[in-house]
């Protein structure tokens, strides 16, 4: 039992050294981690160096991009790359609230789901259908209309709150094929209790996946939230990119020619959605034998 016990660390530890042997050589997956990061960046040193705040508004109204304003200015004088950096941190601050809560409720469901089973199994299982059928977008729509004041963490929140049960299941149906391996029998016999056993044996397992299930909740909250904002639903202070589109449609940015209004925004969150699904796929390279490029 001993032998085997000290194996699985080593066996782990092994795994990981190879997965990031072909993480460093796999395209896809730099390709996205840089371009996700070099948003990342910006969103949160950029504020730093503008001077202007987002919503300040000037005499150069509708200006388009120059040495003075980077990326123009909206109908009101307001400078688009103020409300470009402040906004990008906004959205990642939705992605990381909404897919952080997502990812933990998914787990916490999935583990005790899959391990537990039984009745238990059940009433997680048809809590998680019921959650599932419901229109999520819908609820969100309501909930943000008749919110009197809207703030990035409340619609994180509330993201998160509906967008979790996809991932449940999918940890769920992985724990089952997990918690009958011999090392998990191991960790029962020794005494182990079952939160134990989840964190320190089923977990790890699943570490990659699990990394990868938290990307994709992290790029929906973002459309999610994008689709919120567009629609006038977003963030009652502040900015971020889905408002900015809001802005350029509502004061008809596209017939004015203003493109430096609307580019940007769209530009960027198509970006970090699409730079999060490349990586997502280096990923599956990296950690799938069978699709790694040797």
């Amino acid at each position: 039992m001993t032998t085997i016990q000290e194996a699985v660390p080593r066996e782990r530890a092994a795994v990981r050294r190879e997965a990031l042997y072909f993480a460093v050589r796999n395209g896809k997956l730099m390709t996205g981690l840089t371009i996700v990061l070099a948003l990342l960046l910006l969103g949160l040193i950029g504020p730093l160096f503008v001077a202007a705040a987002p919503n300040e508004y000037s005499v150069k109204a509708m200006s388009p991009p120059t040495g003075e304003h980077w990326f123009g200015t909206t109908t009101f004088g307001q400078d688009i790359f103020a409300q470009f950096v402040h906004g990008l941190r906004a959205t990642f601050a939705v992605g990381v609230v909404g897919g952080g809560i997502a990812a933990v409720i998914g787990m916490v469901v999935g583990f005790v789901a899959g391990y537990v089973g039984g009745l238990v199994d059940e009433v997680l299982n048809m809590l998680t259908n019921i959650i599932l059928v419901i229109p999520s977008l819908a609820v969100l729509l309501i909930v943000n209309a008749y919110l009197g004041i809207r703030s990035v963490a409340v619609q994180g929140l509330f993201i998160g709150l509906t967008q979790w049960p996809w991932a449940a299941r999918a940890i769920r149906a992985q724990t089952f094929s997990l918690r009958t391996r011999e090392f998990v029998d191991l960790a029962r016999m020794s005494g182990s209790g079952t939160g134990r056993i989840i964190a320190r044996e089923i977990a790890p397992n699943m570490s990659s996946y699990l990394f990868m299930t938290f990307i994709l909740l992290f790029g929906g909250s973002v459309l999610i939230a994008s689709s919120l904002d567009f629609i006038g639903l977003g963030p009652t202070e502040g900015v971020s990119l889905g408002l900015m589109l809001q802005n350029a449609n509502q004061w008809s940015a596209l017939q004015l020619g203003m493109w430096w209004w609307f580019v940007p925004p769209g530009a960027a969150i198509t970006a970090v959605v699409g730079a999060l699904y490349v990586a997502n796929v280096g990923l599956d390279e990296v950690f799938n034998p069978k699709l790694r490029e040797t």
